[in-house]
């Protein structure tokens, strides 16, 4: 596989307090030349797969820190990237929105992508094909 695109989503989310969760996850695409009315589009479609449709024109200054995060993946996964690493996805969400941000990593790997995550949380491990514990 020819990995020609990268995205990191870190375990501590940081953005543009002023700019709305749409904006954030609008960024990347419009950068890869989309159309805005299509950019907005995608990036509620990508809101909505990690359980934020009802936040999309929410500041992140206004988000709860497991939102903000959920919003990085959301933006990690709108640059549809040959590798994705994740640092500790499900950190900070109760079990059920884990599983809707789970279910969006698999996803973006049934598609062909390389997801690499690092994380403490059994269930997340469960659902990848490939483990490798350190320490």
């Amino acid at each position: 596989m020819n990995i020609e695109s990268i995205a990191w989503v870190f375990q501590n989310p940081h953005g543009v307090a002023a700019r709305t969760a749409e904006d954030h996850v609008a960024l990347p695409l419009l950068a890869r030349g989309r159309a805005h009315g299509d950019a907005r589009c995608e990036a509620r479609e990508r809101l909505a797969a990690v359980g934020l449709a009802g936040r999309a024109l929410a500041r992140f200054s206004e988000l709860s820190g497991g939102e903000a995060q959920r919003l990085m993946l959301a933006r990690g996964l709108a640059s549809n990237p040959h590798l994705l690493l994740v640092d500790e996805p499900t950190a900070q969400l109760d079990p059920v929105t884990a599983d809707t941000v789970n279910t969006a990593i698999h996803s973006l790997a049934d598609q062909g992508a390389i997801v690499v995550v690092a994380t403490h949380d059994q269930r997340t491990r469960d659902a990848c094909t490939s483990v490798i514990r350190l320490g």
